[in-house]
C-alpha cells in the first residue's frame, strides 16, 4: 500500500476503486498516525502519518487499500490537561467516523492518558500501549447501496411527512425484545437479524404498532464501574461511535444487518426511529478512559470549564457534555444523522438529553446552531424529530421550548396520568390539560397536537405492572444500595409490595393497567407504549435497570400469547385508535360540540357542563368528557366518543350528558372487572340513565348525530 496526500473530504475512510482516503478533524494535533492491523485485528501491521492539513483536517490517499481494512489512529500534540489538551500517542484512538467497529473493548488500565496510581491523578501521563484492549475501526463501501424504500401509508404521504399525529410509538431494545424468543433461531436473538425476523415483525403488526424506538444502536462501551461490579450498561446510553451500529446487535460480521433490518420493518409498513445520544460520550470526567475524542482533540470535541479547562462542563450527569457549538463538532453530529437516514434508512430519531443540543454558552436557544442545522438540511428537516426536553444543566428542563417540527416526550403527561389513576386529590384540572394534548406547552409556538408524545412509562423508571405493584423502588441489583432511580414515582402497591396471590389486588392492579392504558390511546397527542406493557411484564421493582441484562429486563415470551387478556385489551385500544383519527386532530380542539367544527366538552358525572366551581372541587374523582366531529374521515358524518372516568375508591353513578339529535349510545369497551364484551350494551339517550361504575374503571361509548352530514 502506497499513502499520497488524499482529500479532506468526506470525513472518515471513503472507498474508491483504486483504494481508502482517510480524514481526520484534530485542530490541535501536530501529527496523525493511520495504524493497520491484520485481519483478526490482534496484530499492528502498518503506519503511515497523514501527510496533509487541511483546514484542521489531516488526510491521505492509501493506494491498494480495500473495503474490510482495520485501522485506527494515533494522534501526537500537547499533554497540559490544565490548558484542555490530553494527546497521548501511545493510546490508539477510534475514528469518529467509523462505519463499524469489530473486536471487544476490554477494561485496562493502559486505557487511561494517564497514571491510574499517579500521584497528581490526571496531571501524569502514562505510556502504556492500549491496542490490544481496544476495538479496531473497519472500512466499509456503501456506494453500492440503493436508498431504503419508505414505509407504505394507507394515507397521504404529504400527511405522513408533516406529522405524527397517526402514529402509535413502541420503544423497544433490541436485545431485550428477542432474547426469550422460542421460535427465533438461537444466533439471531438478540440482534437486528432478530428483529427483523417474521416472528418479531408479526407480533408488532398484530398488536398494531406502526413505528417503533430503538434504544441506542450505536455502539457504546460498558462503564468501567460497572465492569468492576460485573454489570454491563444494558440501555445502552453511552456511545462511542456515531456511525457504527452496536456489535454486540449483530448477528454476522454484515455491518447492513441494520439495514436489512430497516427494510423489514418497512415492508410491514412500520417506521424506524432511533434513540441517539449526542450529548455526551463514553469517554467520561477528566479520570476517565481516551478511546477516541479525548486523544484527537479534547479541548474542540468537549465542552470545558472556562476558567479550569482541566475540568469537564458535566450538562449530561455522565461526565462529560459534547461541545455542540463547535462547528466541526456540529458537522459530526449532521454527518451521522445524514448516514443513519440515507444509507440505513431509519425515519427519525429521539435524542437523549435533547436540551444539551440547543445549549449555546449562555444557555438553551430556540435558535441554538443545531437547530438551525437541521432546519435547513433539506434531509434531515423532514424527518421524525422528537426530544427528552430536558438535562441537569442550567435551565436544564425545557419542556414546550423545542423548534417548530419537533416532537417531545411529555413527562407532565406521565405523572398526571399517573396520579389521576392513582386518586390524588385535586388533579381534574390538570388531568383536562394533558388529555387536550398539552396545549399550554406546544401550541404557542404554533405546534399541533402531535408535537406532545405522550407516555406514562418508558424504559427509564417502573413498567406498567411495577408501577400498580410497588410504592417504593427496589434497585438492589444494580449494587447501589438501592440510592439510584427516580423517587417520584407515583406508584402505588394496593396493599402488597410486589407479587401477591391475593385475588383482590391483583383484580385491582390488572383493572389499573387497562385504565391506564385506555387513557394513553385516547388521549390527544401521540401515544408512546413501552414494549412489554401490553403483556404486564414486571421488572420486580426495579425502576432504573439501566445495567441489568438479564431476565429481569428482558421480553417474556408466553407460548400462547393469545391467552393474555391484556395483551387482547392492548390490541382493542390500538384498533379503537386507529379507527378515530380524531382522537389526536390535527390542532387543539378549544370549542365545544356543534355541527362544523370538532368539539371537546367536560362534564361532571351528574350529566352537568363542568364549571369553573365544578373543576376546583379537589375531592372530586370523576370526570365525563365527549368528543364530537368526523371521528372516522371515510363516513362523512358526524360522531361522537363519550369517556367516563371513576378514579374513587367506590362504585359512583354516572348520568350520561344530553346531547341533541344523538343516537342511542353504544358501549365500545369498559375496564370494569365483569365480563369484557360490551359490544352490544345499548343505553338509551332518551330516558337518561344513570350507569354505575365500578370503584376506579372506566367506560367508552360511541353514537351518531342524526342529524345528516355530508349526506351520511
Amino acid at each position: 500500500m502506497k499513502l499520497s496526500n488524499g482529500k479532506p473530504y468526506p470525513l472518515g475512510a471513503s472507498v474508491d476503486d483504486t483504494g481508502v482516503n482517510f480524514a481526520l478533524f484534530s485542530a490541535h494535533g501536530t501529527q496523525v498516525t493511520l495504524c493497520i492491523f491484520d485481519e483478526h485485528g490482534n496484530d499492528e501491521i502498518a503506519r503511515f502519518i497523514l501527510p496533509r492539513k487541511s483546514q484542521h483536517v489531516w488526510h491521505g490517499y492509501l493506494e491498494g487499500a480495500r473495503e474490510g481494512l482495520l485501522y485506527g489512529y494515533r494522534v501526537d500534540g500537547l499533554f497540559q490537561p490544565l490548558s484542555g489538551h490530553r494527546f497521548n500517542a501511545n493510546k490508539l484512538l477510534l475514528d469518529p467516523y467509523a462505519k463499524q467497529l469489530v473486536g471487544e473493548c476490554r477494561d485496562n488500565p493502559s486505557h487511561y492518558g494517564y497514571q491510574l496510581d499517579g500521584i497528581e491523578a490526571d496531571l501524569s501521563f502514562d505510556t502504556s500501549d492500549n491496542a490490544a484492549s481496544m476495538p479496531k475501526c473497519r472500512v466499509v463501501d456503501h456506494r453500492h447501496l440503493a436508498p431504503v424504500l419508505p414505509v407504505q401509508k394507507s394515507y397521504s404521504q404529504e400527511e405522513v411527512s408533516l406529522s405524527l399525529r397517526r402514529s402509535i410509538i413502541y420503544e423497544l431494545h433490541v436485545k431485550g425484545f428477542t432474547q426469550l424468543h422460542p421460535d427465533i433461531a438461537k444466533h439471531r436473538r438478540g440482534t437486528f437479524a432478530g428483529l427483523a425476523s417474521p416472528e418479531s415483525i408479526s407480533y408488532l403488526t398484530n398488536l398494531g404498532i406502526t413505528c417503533v424506538e430503538l434504544m441506542p444502536v450505536q455502539s457504546f462501551f460498558d462503564e468501567p464501574f460497572l465492569q468492576e461490579k460485573q454489570l454491563s450498561n444494558y440501555w445502552g446510553y453511552n456511545s462511542i461511535g456515531f456511525f457504527a451500529p452496536h456489535q454486540a446487535y449483530l448477528s454476522g460480521d454484515d455491518v447492513f444487518e441494520f439495514r436489512h433490518m430497516v427494510e423489514a420493518f418497512h415492508k410491514a409498513g412500520i417506521e424506524v426511529i432511533l434513540d441517539v445520544v449526542y450529548n455526551h460520550t463514553a469517554e467520561g470526567n477528566r479520570l476517565g478512559p481516551t478511546y477516541s475524542f479525548r486523544g484527537i482533540d479534547n479541548l474542540s470535541y468537549y465542552r470545558l470549564s472556562p476558567s479550569e479547562p482541566r475540568y469537564y462542563i458535566n450538562d449530561t450527569g455522565c461526565g462529560n457534555t459534547l461541545n455542540i457549538a463547535h462547528p466541526n463538532v456540529l458537522q459530526l453530529v449532521m454527518d451521522s444523522l445524514r448516514y443513519w437516514v440515507e444509507v440505513m434508512g431509519v425515519d427519525g430519531f429521539r435524542f437523549d438529553l435533547a436540551t444539551c443540543m440547543g445549549r449555546e454558552a449562555y444557555g438553551f436557544d430556540i435558535g441554538s446552531g443545531f437547530f438551525d442545522a437541521l432546519a435547513q438540511d433539506p434531509v434531515l428537516s423532514q424527518i421524525r424529530l422528537i426530544a427528552e426536553p430536558w438535562d441537569i444543566g442550567p435551565g436544564g428542563y425545557q419542556l414546550g421550548q423545542f423548534p417548530i417540527g419537533w416532537s417531545e416526550w411529555n413527562d407532565r403527561y406521565r405523572d398526571t396520568i399517573r396520579r389521576f389513576w392513582r386518586g390524588d386529590a385535586g388533579i381534574l384540572p390538570e388531568f383536562a390539560r394533558r388529555f387536550h394534548g398539552s396545549s399550554d406547552l406546544f401550541e404557542h409556538s404554533g405546534r399541533p397536537p402531535a408535537a406532545s408524545i405522550n407516555f406514562v412509562t418508558s424504559h427509564d423508571g417502573f413498567s406498567l405492572m411495577d408501577l400498580v405493584s410497588y410504592s417504593l423502588r427496589h434497585n438492589e441489583a444494580n449494587g447501589e444500595e438501592n440510592r439510584d432511580g427516580h423517587q417520584a414515582n407515583f406508584s402505588h402497591n394496593y396493599g402488597v409490595e410486589g407479587a401477591t396471590d391475593d385475588s383482590d389486588i391483583n383484580s385491582l392492579r390488572a383493572r389499573q393497567c387497562r385504565n391506564i392504558l385506555t387513557t394513553l390511546f385516547l388521549s390527544q397527542g401521540v401515544p408512546m407504549l413501552l414494549a412489554g406493557d401490553e403483556v404486564g411484564h414486571s421488572q420486580s421493582g426495579n425502576n432504573n435497570a439501566y445495567c441489568q441484562d438479564n431476565r429481569l429486563s428482558w421480553h417474556e415470551w408466553q407460548q400462547d400469547i393469545s391467552s393474555n387478556e391484556l395483551l387482547q385489551f392492548t390490541r382493542k385500544l390500538i384498533l379503537l385508535r386507529k379507527r378515530f383519527p380524531l382522537l389526536c386532530h390535527r390542532r387543539y380542539i378549544h370549542e365545544g360540540a356543534n355541527m362544523d367544527e370538532p368539539g371537546l366538552d367536560w362534564f361532571c358525572r351528574q350529566g352537568l357542563v363542568m364549571t369553573k366551581s365544578l373543576w376546583s372541587e379537589t375531592l372530586t374523582r370523576s370526570l365525563s368528557l365527549v368528543i364530537s366531529g368526523e371521528l372516522e374521515a371515510q363516513k362523512g358524518c358526524r360522531q361522537a366518543l363519550l369517556l367516563m372516568l371513576n378514579t374513587d375508591e367506590q362504585s359512583l353513578d354516572f348520568c350520561l350528558p344530553e346531547l341533541d339529535n344523538l343516537s342511542p349510545w353504544r358501549c365500545l369497551l369498559h375496564t370494569q372487572d365483569c365480563e369484557l364484551n360490551p359490544e352490544s350494551v345499548l343505553i338509551s339517550t332518551n330516558s337518561n340513565p344513570l350507569y354505575r361504575l365500578q370503584d376506579r374503571s372506566l367506560m367508552l361509548f360511541y353514537a351518531e348525530f342524526k342529524e345528516p352530514v355530508n349526506e351520511c
